[in-house]
């Protein structure tokens, strides 16, 4: 198989898995995908709008296989209520970003100007530098912090995805409802 098409078979996969909210899931769940050799791109994690069950969402890279290998996978452990994939469904999908970056006076104004255009915001200032907030797509924030390194960035965290199906569905009957 030429590369080409291993490299479209290989795809970024969403999922989001509701778990009951007990200790020890997330370990257990993060166990699954290291003993099957999975890597986790992305792992967000909270509880839903209801108080027993926590909401996780998963960025795994994988072919159709290994998706439907995580999710047998995944269904097969006790706590899991519901395993959701975004391929088939609508979804938006953000991540949020907290960048600090050197900000020596002279390139404040320039400094500002990025962050406007991506819609980020200045959240702590201080002599020397800036603390930013910006959410929005992987692509969005992989570009503003590319135009910020020219600045120095001397710290950076990032939530990794989260993910939510478009319109009426819920993760909870994904799937099954329409819009």
């Amino acid at each position: 198989m030429t590369n080409t098409i291993v490299a479209q078979l290989q795809q970024q996969h969403t999922i989001t898995v509701l778990v009951e909210n007990n200790p020890g899931v997330l370990a257990r769940v993060a166990g699954l995908f290291a003993r099957r050799g999975f890597n986790i791109e992305s792992l967000a994690v909270s509880v839903s709008d209801r108080p027993e069950i926590s909401r996780m969402t998963i960025v795994v890279n994988g072919d159709l296989r290994v998706l439907e290998q995580i999710t047998k996978q995944l269904n097969k452990l006790v706590e899991v209520i519901k395993v959701v994939d975004y391929a088939e469904t609508a979804a938006i999908e953000r991540e949020l970003a907290l960048i600090k970056v050197n900000a020596e006076a002279h390139h404040r104004g320039e400094i500002m100007q990025i962050v406007e255009i991506f819609r980020g915001r200045i959240i702590d200032m201080s002599e020397k530098t800036f603390v930013i907030e910006v959410t929005g797509s992987t692509d969005k924030l992989d570009k503003i912090i590319h135009l910020l390194d020219a600045y120095g960035i001397r710290e950076m965290v990032r939530t990794g995805i989260i993910a939510m199906a478009r319109g009426a569905r819920t993760a909870a009957r994904a799937g099954r409802d329409s819009d």
